[in-house]
């Protein structure tokens, strides 16, 4: 039995409880501490990360709602917006990854349509210990496993993300999901209750005591050894029950029914009610009485916190409580009357006449205690070497081979291939065929299209806080100039360590003031996002590893290249302003090392260089364009065989690089293989002419030499093989 105080046994520091006696003027009782808890908990007041997240930038000629609202919108045209979010369900995905992910994908989709907005799909990014662990295997192999049944039972593509294998992320795994959806902008509705006697309104699944616990236990703490204890804690979900709740809530909010709606997540009622009260300035009444229950026998406290899934909550005027629950009762959408809005200020919990919670709502969510940072560069190794797969002096083709061979290279179509990317019917590039994402909007009464994108290498900003962070960024924005896409906003989710250690807070704010950076150079506003912090382990902390998400609008859909070679003829060119190092490379990786910094980023430069790019893509006639990433150009190339079935005869002395390995394998921002016609590579600026597609092998001059089926049987069978 636990000797620790209650408050303690919550997560609540002895400075933090003195605070709330303050606040409270009191002792709390026991469902006013549980609320606190979950409201003073890292997951949802940011109380660490608050005050540095104020730094970046967040206003934006198309944006339409930023941060503070479910999810943030950007202006697309045509009285369009698309709205978009990305959030962590790390710590419940290495308890549970099935249930973990699938309510992950659930969480973010709630966001969406709480704003209004229709989700039109799906993005992930992944990350795992390496697959020679059976544990790292079983969490890989359950996560896309969640991740596919909630996407494909909703019926919401999945159309694109990324997974990447680290030592790091061996017990601390990161599962973050993104939702963009689509709005008319006069049908968006924000999350602030108002109307003193307006009522509130629960719908949706009944509460159980499934994810009780969850924001404070998992989300807000180390993962320890025993963690498998916290399985209770991760919610369970039911996609074919948020599919009715989702509909359900659209119908509503196209007939002008609700003032105001917020989904239930982290800290389930507790969170969803003094944030709508906070953001309205008033007060709510709830009679825990009143909530549908999955369990008998719940005790008030239980109700509050409880985080089971598919749940909204409503503001609406009494007239229009009987319009509402009859398109509830059509979508078989349960709903209840559980309060209703006041003018005090206060959140009062009722467990029918008996009054068993009184917390103002300024103490829950406005008056949080907020911490200063206290980051300090480490003067050591923060992480060890990564085990050498290599020696440094192996051939270029050894070298290749097993880059293509390589987890974080090798294809990720075992991922990819259980999603569902085109139901919906405006999937005009799927994952494996583009670089981005790319989704038109004719069918909704817009034009042109909209491309997604999520990135982040947690192993280069490990190498360099700064750069690594401000990389992320460039890499979204290349891939959405590869398929001709402009940016129009950024959401991110930022996943380290505990932040009360001084290495870790320097971590993150080098990490963020790399982000800002980025952002102000690209002219891309912040609409959103999460903080995951506390990532951590009996074996040390993640990877720092912010992950952008980033939505760009492209006016013809129809012209959009592919990232395969795709005829016999076409000129190779390498265009960007890209200068190859293998600090921070894979090739780095394989050989058994993890470097100490990056070279610099002129974000001019390279922010040129996206315009140049994007510019040169609408002007059609190139067939194929495919950013240069992990692995360097020579897997960038390989790639492009892969995916079209044809070879590639290319020479790159005109890049004059004097280390051959450096050429092949070298990797930074700002490069792009593009092929097409000879009339239209010729008119790029700046484009260096490598070759010519043709043949069914990929030639490199004077170092390498591989059919491509051969490089297909190791590119596309590594991941595979590791589950043989």
């Amino acid at each position: 039995m636990s000797t620790l105080a209650p408050h303690r046994e919550l997560g609540l520091t002895d400075a933090e409880y003195d605070g709330i006696v303050e606040r409270l003027g009191r002792e709390p009782n026991g469902l006013e501490l549980a609320v606190f808890s979950l409201m003073w908990s890292e997951h949802c007041a940011y109380k660490h990360s608050k005050k540095l997240l104020r730094e970046l930038p967040t206003e934006g000629p198309a944006v339409v709602m930023g941060p503070g609202e479910n999810a943030g919108a950007v202006d697309v045209g045509d009285g369009l917006v698309v709205a978009f979010k990305v959030e962590s369900h790390n710590h419940p995905s290495a308890v549970e990854p099935f249930q973990g992910a699938a309510t992950g994908v659930g969480g973010i989709l709630r966001d969406v349509f709480a704003i209004g907005a229709r989700p039109i799909a799906v993005l992930d990014s992944l990350r795992f210990g390496e697959l020679d662990s059976e544990r790292s295997r079983f969490l890989f192999d359950w996560s896309v496993k969640g991740i596919g049944h909630y996407g494909n039972s909703i019926g919401v593509p999945t159309v694109g993300g990324e997974v990447l294998f680290e030592p790091s992320y061996e017990q601390n795994c990161l599962v973050n999901a993104m939702c963009v959806g689509l709005a008319r902008r006069d049908a968006t509705i924000r999350s602030a209750a108002s109307g003193v006697g307006n009522l509130l309104v629960l719908m949706g699944a009944r509460t159980g005591r499934d994810g009780i616990g969850g924001a404070s236990v998992l989300a807000s703490a180390e993962l320890s050894a025993e963690d498998s204890a916290k399985r209770p804690t991760v919610q369970i979900g039911d996609p074919f029950e948020e599919k009715k709740l989702l509909e359900c809530c659209l119908e509503l909010l196209d007939r002008g029914t609700l003032v105001a709606l917020q989904d239930l997540g982290a800290a389930g009622l507790s969170s969803s009610s003094s944030e709508m009260a906070s953001k309205g300035e008033v007060g709510l009444d709830i009679d825990v009485s009143k909530v549908p229950l999955r369990e008998a026998g719940m005790e008030p406290f239980e109700i509050m916190i409880s985080e089971s899934q598919e749940r909204m909550l409503c503001v609406i005027e009494p007239g229009r409580l009987s319009e509402l629950l009859e398109i509830c009762e059509r979508w078989e959408v349960r709903a209840n009357a559980i309060g209703s809005v006041t003018d005090t200020g206060a959140l009062r919990v009722f467990d029918g006449d008996e009054l068993v919670g009184d917390m103002p709502v300024a103490a829950l969510v406005d008056d949080v205690p907020l911490y200063d940072l206290e980051p300090e560069e480490p003067t050591g190794r923060l992480y060890p070497d990564p085990p050498a797969r290599i020696d440094a002096g192996a051939p270029v083709e050894r070298a290749l081979l097993a880059l293509l061979g390589s987890s974080n290279v090798a294809s990720k179509r075992f991922a990819f291939e259980q999603y569902d990317s085109i139901v919906g019917s405006r999937t005009v590039r799927r994952p494996e065929a583009a670089d981005a994402a790319v989704l038109q909007l004719a069918g909704d009464g817009g034009s042109g299209a909209i491309a997604v994108s999520i990135d982040g290498n947690g192993r280069r900003v490990a190498a360099d806080p700064y750069t690594g962070a401000v990389e992320a960024v460039l890499e979204c924005a290349r891939n959405l100039a590869c398929v001709g896409a402009e940016p129009l906003g950024l959401t991110n989710c930022l996943n380290f360590g505990n932040p009360e250690k001084p290495h870790i807070a320097w971590q993150l704010t080098r990490a963020v003031e790399g982000l800002r950076d980025a952002c102000l150079a690209l002219g891309v506003p912040v609409v959103g996002g999460n903080v995951s912090l506390y990532n951590e382990g009996a074996e040390g902390a993640i990877y720092p590893t912010p992950i952008v998400g980033m939505v760009g609008s492209l006016p013809d859909p129809a012209s959009t290249p592919v990232s395969a070679f795709t005829e016999p003829g076409h000129v190779i060119a390498l265009v960007g302003p890209f200068t190859p190092d293998l600090a921070g490379s894979e090739l780095e990786k394989l050989r058994g090392r993890l470097s100490t910094g990056l070279p610099p980023v002129d974000l001019a430069v390279q922010a040129e260089g996206l315009a140049a790019l994007r510019e040169a893509v609408r002007g059609g006639g190139l067939a194929t364009v495919h950013d240069v990433s992990e692995g360097g150009l020579a897997c960038a190339l390989a790639e492009s065989c892969v995916s079209g079935r044809v070879g590639a005869s290319v020479d790159l002395s005109p890049l004059g690089a004097s280390d051959p390995n450096v050429a092949l394998f070298g990797e930074g921002p700002g490069g792009a293989i593009v092929a097409g016609p000879a009339a239209v590579v010729d008119r790029l600026p700046g484009a260096v002419r490598l070759g010519d597609v043709g043949g069914d092998h990929l030639q490199i001059e004077g170092l390498l030499d591989f059919d491509v089926g051969a490089l297909a049987e190791r590119f596309e069978g590594a991941i595979p093989a590791a589950y043989a």
